[in-house]
């Protein structure tokens, strides 16, 4: 993709949206670093589907779906360590997201908990608390509403209880 257009397009498309990207990156990596790495690897991969997206979902249900599969995919490839390609004409117009720092604390006590769920209960709930139907979030999990109900209802127990014994000491022996 050469033309101008389409690349001032993306970058806007992935300016609007990188704080959801960026989340996904929090959700699935530890380090900096990581995140950065998988952040670059879900544009890399964003850019090369870019072309092909017809509009038939929502935006926001496409990049979900390509940056929770590229996440996912990546961890299962190499537990840790994904490995980024910088192709030819990548738009580098791009920024990473800041938290303000009196929130960090507890951004990191959120993704404490939510670390302790599978993959599939890490992607859940990341689009639970984005506000995303079930309707999306089965067009872009793949998985049938009834199910994605009873597996968040399982999720909101668990992480219950994750919290309780990570700042209540409730449950720890």
């Amino acid at each position: 993709m050469q033309d101008p257009a389409i690349q001032e397009a993306f970058v806007r498309l992935v300016s609007e949206h990188r704080g959801m990207l960026y989340k996904v990156c929090r959700l699935y990596c530890f380090s900096e670093a990581d995140r950065q790495d998988l952040f670059q690897e879900i544009v890399f991969q964003l850019w090369r589907s870019y072309p092909r997206f017809r509009g038939e979902a929502r935006i926001s249900t496409w990049l979900y779906r390509i940056a929770l599969n590229t996440a996912i995919s990546g961890l299962r490839k190499q537990r840790g360590l994904i490995t980024t390609v910088e192709p030819d004409r990548l738009p580098t117009e791009l920024q990473d997201i800041q938290y303000p720092a009196e929130k960090e604390e507890q951004v990191q006590l959120l993704y404490a908990a939510i670390d302790k769920l599978t993959e599939v209960e890490k992607a859940l709930t990341m689009l639970y608390l984005d506000d995303r139907s079930y309707n999306e979030m089965e067009e872009i999990l793949g998985i049938s509403q009834n199910n994605l109900r009873v597996k968040m209802n399982r999720i909101r127990e668990k992480l219950r209880k994750i919290t309780q014994a990570d700042v209540y000491g409730i449950g720890k022996s």
